[in-house]
């Protein structure tokens, strides 16, 4: 009598559900991989999409092109609603049940804006292709809108670009907007010079990159204000409206707002009934199951995980890609031992030839750090066409200090008028 093969459902296709994947084909299993979009997207790049280093398929590639040479395992678009845990099927946006043996929750995380979901209209954050390409129209706008703009007021506001959070995202998006606007565009410009941009990244926090030692922090702060980005810390966002931040009692002029605050996991905790941390995340047992369900596995952004010394384990594509891998594993029988993840340091980019890297006992910052850092982000990304492609790119980026994706996409009017007159209290 032929055996049935166990069905796995992976809902997610980024690092940790794609990981799952690969890890899962050519096996005696038969995986359903389901994702409300068709690409894999490499998101530690998408800040290069927003500031037009890089095109959106330089650091994305469809899933089912990815997956082509698994013949046992199948690609849905479609949105998860509801899994009933009891008849152990997942039920799609779409109207389909899918039916599983074993299930793995890979669904990332979104935004949050702390209770404040009204500022994302003004200050939009990047986790999406859509979000970064929304950003870079903002931008570019901006650039664009300040080279006609005689009132003075309003052209410094056009010129003002405000980055709220000093984590990776937030260091690394101030960064690259600093070099954009003062280095890449204003030669290209007639009445915009490397000196009338302002960047200005605000972060709640006493330090930058915090979880990074002390001496890269303060390396990281010395980095940006070289490359003339104003650093407020110890500065928390009290207020985001059209043209303005709020920075306790003080007001900032500024048409373009970027926010890389703040992350919450996605929904998965409801349709599950799980537990969830303040962040949404589910809480799993050390192997990454949901508790009472070992047919459940949660991994990467969705999951609270504890790295086994009383601290959660950050929402970084490694961590993600481990547990996809342990998880595969563990279905195949290949391991029984709880999930123990590998550091292997962090890595943050700041600009052209600075960056710093942190592997424990190695400290490196500068150019050093920032060639480790290219290394390591074209080694991850999907495809050589794609390692090729984002290769060339920054060496001419690197060469001639272009931007070749500076392309303004949407509807122009969407965008809010430049703030016509002075705000009270305006830093200066």
């Amino acid at each position: 009598m032929r055996s049935v093969r166990p069905k796995i459902v992976i809902v997610g296709a980024g690092f940790g559900g794609l990981e799952a994947a690969k890890r899962l084909a050519h096996q005696r299993v038969d995986v359903t991989v389901i994702d409300r979009r068709n690409h894999h997207l490499f998101q530690p790049l998408l800040y290069q999409v927003a500031t037009a280093a890089l095109s959106p398929a330089d650091i994305a590639a469809p899933i089912r092109s990815i997956l082509a040479n698994a013949r046992n395992v199948r690609v849905l678009l479609d949105s998860v609603c509801a899994v009933i845990a009891a008849e152990k099927v997942v039920r799609l946006q779409g109207g389909a049940v899918v039916e599983y043996d074993w299930l793995v929750v890979a669904t990332g995380a979104r935004h949050s804006y702390f209770g404040r979901d009204d500022w994302s209209r003004h200050a939009p954050g990047i986790k999406t292709i859509e979000d970064a390409t929304d950003v870079r129209r903002r931008v570019l706008l901006a650039l664009e809108r300040a080279e006609t703009e005689t009132d003075k007021l309003r052209r410094d506001a056009l010129l003002t670009f405000v980055v709220v959070g000093g984590g990776p995202t937030g260091v690394e998006m101030a960064g690259a907007i600093a070099e954009l606007a003062r280095k890449s565009v204003s030669r290209d410009f007639r009445s915009i010079t490397p000196h009338c941009s302002r960047v200005i990244l605000v972060e709640a926090g006493l330090a930058l990159l915090p979880a990074f030692p002390k001496g890269l922090q303060q390396r990281t702060l010395q980095s940006l204000e070289q490359l003339g980005v104003e650093v407020h810390l110890g500065a928390a966002v009290t207020e985001i409206a059209a043209n303005k931040v709020c920075v306790g009692n003080d007001q900032i002029a500024a048409h373009t707002i970027v926010w890389a605050a703040g992350v919450q996991a996605s929904p998965a905790a409801e349709w599950l009934g799980a537990a969830a941390d303040r962040l949404g995340r589910v809480k799993v047992t050390p192997e990454l199951n949901v508790p009472n369900h070992p047919e459940i596995f949660v991994i990467g952004d969705t999951a609270a995980c504890g790295d086994g010394h009383g601290k959660a384990l950050p929402g970084i594509a490694p961590v993600a890609k481990q547990q996809g891998r342990y998880v595969a594993d563990r279905i195949l029988g290949r391991t029984r031992d709880p999930f123990r993840y590998r550091d292997y340091g962090n890595l943050a980019t700041i600009g052209r030839s600075r960056a710093v890297a942190d592997f424990g006992r190695i400290r490196l910052s500068g150019f050093a750090a920032w060639l480790v850092w290219c290394v390591a982000h074209v080694w991850f990304l999907v495809g050589f066409r794609s390692r090729l492609s984002v290769m060339l790119s920054w060496a001419w980026n690197y060469l001639t200090f272009a931007r070749s994706a500076r392309l303004i996409t949407g509807p122009v009017q969407a965008l809010p008028a430049p703030a016509a007159a002075p705000l009270k209290g305006a830093i200066q």
